[in-house]
């Protein structure tokens, strides 16, 4: 038999918020609940880590292909670095993933994703800093 969780989650998640709200904690999905709370913080990350991406994925095409610099690519890096800012103001516990560890993660995703759109192959090591991927100066002047 599905619990309400697997048939209805919208409803589900109704139901545990009026349940925590009225104190009758006995009648709370304590194992949903849980995994749903851990899910916040992964979603949370995934953002944060989804901008340094974008950022390193245009900074690749920015500095592999100087002769197609745009608007564009100025204004996601910058909207990008904007969006790790109100991140890191709202969870400021975010930033032990500003590290060269997971920039090296998101590297990776990145270059497979300027390969897809440019067909250049990129170096295997990451050429950035985490104060670079927030940082760098980029203009089209």
């Amino acid at each position: 038999m599905k619990t309400l969780y697997e048939q209805d989650y919208g409803l589900w998640a109704e139901k545990m918020a009026d349940l925590l709200e009225s104190g009758r904690f006995s009648e709370l999905d304590i194992a949903n609940l849980v995994d749903e709370v851990r899910d916040l913080s992964k979603r949370e990350r995934d953002r944060l880590l989804s901008s340094m991406r974008l950022i390193v994925h245009h900074l690749l095409k920015w500095d592999y292909q100087p002769q197609k610099r745009s608007k564009s690519w100025v204004g996601t890096i910058q909207r990008e670095r904007k969006n790790i800012a109100l991140y890191l103001e709202d969870s400021p516990s975010l930033k032990r993933y500003l590290t060269e560890l997971w920039l090296n993660k998101m590297y990776g995703v990145a270059c497979d994703d300027a390969f897809g759109e440019t067909g250049l192959t990129f170096p295997k090591a990451c050429q950035y800093s985490v104060s670079e991927i927030l940082e760098r100066d980029i203009s089209l002047n």
